[in-house]
């Protein structure tokens, strides 16, 4: 039988970015002692008043259709956190950033356009392009310039099929952002050459240094800023599946349109708990913040004179990517040695893209005393693999090519 074309486009290389995480999982179910850390999934609950207020939904018999656009009362919570500016007609909810980003590309491009992307970038930007059609044109960031995206750089990608500019600020892998100079130089480029701007900012609530950048409100931009969030990291929602999208008025009627065809709403009580969490000030979600905050710190101390290794200290996000390059392994096989000698998962960073070879993602989803645990069984994993080359015991490529073969056994 035969399958579209579509199959095609939103499958590929990045599906394998998780094999590590899949090994580490089937470990742990074997009874082995697993650091999960390979998956950007808080480990805090929901706090407590967002948990009520969707079970006080559900006993009420909130559990029939709702808005396709989202309840009322959620878009005007967004509206207001938005900005004084926006109206609850620039607002669409959906089922997490991922469904929105998803819903937007297909709203936005087709085949033939080219949309500009910070390399390295998500896993699954390259299959939500690839699903409309797009091609991605990857602007590199380099490490040693902090994974700062360079707006001079994006300007020369610009082609005449360029029809879009993709950031993702805080960013996923590497935690650097984008400045507020900057996102006015992104946003000035967009204006000139009619390009949609979208701002996937699901980690703009894990913000640690610097300002955020708002580029919705920067002038011009009213008609070609298309803004993505969710609370899936801020308030640990993450299987409540709750995103939105802030836009122009007419995409977002092309968005309501692609939802009645796909989604058909989000479930009422699932918006009554995220409008307790975008209303309320939690204590709970500003002690979440903090803990990330304070977790990033103890990676970085730990790991601040480990031989082999170096921690990129984020600007935000929950993530710390750590330059394992000095090891002579590729990301690869350093993560495949760390998980079955030490018992930590990682994932390897060029998952990501090239410009994150030879590093390895590490989320911040432990408490900070096994964080501290695991930065230890890094370096013990670091120079145990420094030992082996000075000894003449280990070549780097060779290890590689036997690592890689024993993880497709």
């Amino acid at each position: 039988m035969r399958y579209s074309t579509l199959t095609q486009r939103i499958a590929g290389e990045a599906a394998a970015a998780w094999d590590i995480h899949y090994q580490a999982q089937a470990l742990r179910r074997e009874g082995r002692e697993i650091f999960l850390l390979s998956v950007g999934d808080p480990d805090f609950d929901t706090p407590t008043p967002i948990v009520d207020a969707a079970v006080s939904s559900l006993r009420r018999g909130d559990t029939h259709y709702s808005d396709v656009r989202g309840s009322l009362a959620l878009r005007q919570a967004i509206a207001r956190r938005s900005g004084a500016q926006v109206s609850t007609e620039q607002v669409m909810v959906l089922a997490g950033a991922q469904c929105a980003l998803y819903a937007v590309c297909q709203c936005l491009f087709e085949a033939g356009d080219e949309v500009i992307v910070a390399e390295p970038m998500y896993v699954t930007y390259h299959a939500v392009l690839g699903a409309c059609g797009a091609r991605p044109v990857q602007v590199p960031v380099s490490p040693e310039q902090g994974f700062r995206l360079n707006p001079v750089d994006v300007a020369k990608a610009i082609t005449p099929s360029t029809r879009g500019l993709l950031l993702n600020t805080p960013h996923n892998p590497t935690g650097a952002t984008i400045s507020p100079q900057d996102m006015a130089k992104l946003a000035r480029l967009c204006r000139e050459h009619e390009l949609w701007l979208i701002c996937d900012q699901v980690y703009s609530g894990l913000l640690y240094d610097g300002e955020a950048a708002d580029p919705a409100n920067l002038p011009g931009m009213n008609e070609c800023c298309v803004i993505i969030d969710s609370v899936s990291k801020s308030h640990a929602m993450s299987g409540w599946r709750v995103g939105w999208v802030v836009a122009p008025p007419m995409l977002i009627g092309h968005l309501a349109n692609l939802a009645m065809a796909m989604l058909f709403g989000l479930p009422e009580f699932v918006m009554q708990g995220a409008c307790v969490a975008l209303e309320q000030d939690l204590a709970a979600v500003r002690q979440m913040r903090e803990a990330y905050r304070q977790r990033r710190d103890r990676v970085c101390a730990a790991l601040a004179d480990c031989p082999g290794v170096r921690a990129h200290r984020p600007a935000g996000g929950m993530f710390v990517m750590l330059d394992i390059r000095a090891t002579g392994l590729s990301a690869q096989a350093f993560a495949q040695r760390l998980l079955m000698e030490e018992g930590v998962a990682l994932l390897p960073g060029d998952a990501f893209g090239p410009s994150a070879a030879g590093h390895v993602r590490m989320g911040l989803v432990l408490a900070a005393e096994q964080l501290e645990e695991v930065c230890r069984r890094i370096g013990a994993c670091a120079r145990r693999v420094l030992a082996e080359q000075a000894s003449g015991d280990i070549d780097g490529e060779a290890e590689d090519r036997r690592i890689e073969h024993e993880a497709y056994q």
